[in-house]
């Protein structure tokens, strides 16, 4: 990536109640949004704002860990991350007050555990995404040793 500007067009229609409908001129793909269930007249089973912004950080710290992992030449089972954002009155205005990120990683060898704490930190501490907002975020990494085995040894 170079240091210019970049620009992400997302444009929202209203629909009906507190349903909207999230599109970009560069996706195929939409999504729909609504006031969460928590608030007056909120709708269940729908993504909302909360949701999109607590996936956009766990989304950012993957998207991040892999790209440092690739640099860093760190190979690598697999990768999955739980995100749960909190959302609080404070000063009587609501905010996700902070997001624990819960990634797991799945390594070959246990060899290669400190080197993959130190990938999955430095992904957390580059995430623009986590940089760009002011909830606390807190980092839970766990690491798994899955060695692959040779039948018949």
């Amino acid at each position: 990536m170079n240091d210019t500007a970049h620009y992400y067009e997302v444009k929202l229609d209203w629909k009906a109640d507190r349903k909207g409908l999230v599109s970009s001129p560069v996706l195929q793909s939409n999504i729909e949004v609504a006031t969460p269930p928590e608030f007056h007249k909120g709708i269940a089973g729908i993504w909302s704002p909360e949701h999109l912004l607590v996936a956009a950080v766990n989304s950012c710290l993957m998207t991040t860990f892999l790209a440092i992992a690739e640099n860093s030449k760190f190979e690598f089972i697999s990768f999955t991350s739980n995100a749960n954002g909190k959302l609080e009155k404070i000063d009587g205005k609501y905010i996700i007050s902070e997001i624990v990120l819960s990634p797991e990683l799945t390594i070959k060898n246990i060899a290669d555990k400190e080197k993959a704490l130190k990938v999955l930190e430095k992904s957390e501490a580059a995430c623009l995404i986590s940089n760009s907002i002011k909830s606390k975020i807190i980092f839970n990494p766990v690491i798994h040793n899955n060695p692959v085995t040779q039948s018949g040894l």
